[in-house]
């Protein structure tokens, strides 16, 4: 199975917000959190957003649910 770290990044500012490890191949759909290394978000109820204010995704509990319009991938 393939394994790839993840930058994933603010599309308005460029901040870094995840460190993520991937499993497998496809799109990033959902974050699970036991596979983020570093997290520069911050949380406001539900929401997970940027340091500028841009909400990169909803938190249920055990993953967050990625706007994918929201964010950059390298």
């Amino acid at each position: 199975m393939r394994k790839k770290t993840l930058s994933i990044q603010c599309n308005i500012c460029g901040n870094e917000i995840f460190l993520y490890v991937k499993f497998g191949k496809g799109h990033l759909i959902r974050c699970w959190k036991n596979k983020i290394i570093k997290d520069n978000s911050i949380k406001e109820g539900k929401h997970v957003k940027c340091q500028c204010g841009n909400i990169i995704g909803i938190d249920n509990s055990v993953f967050i649910k990625i706007k994918k319009q929201n964010i950059n991938i390298k």
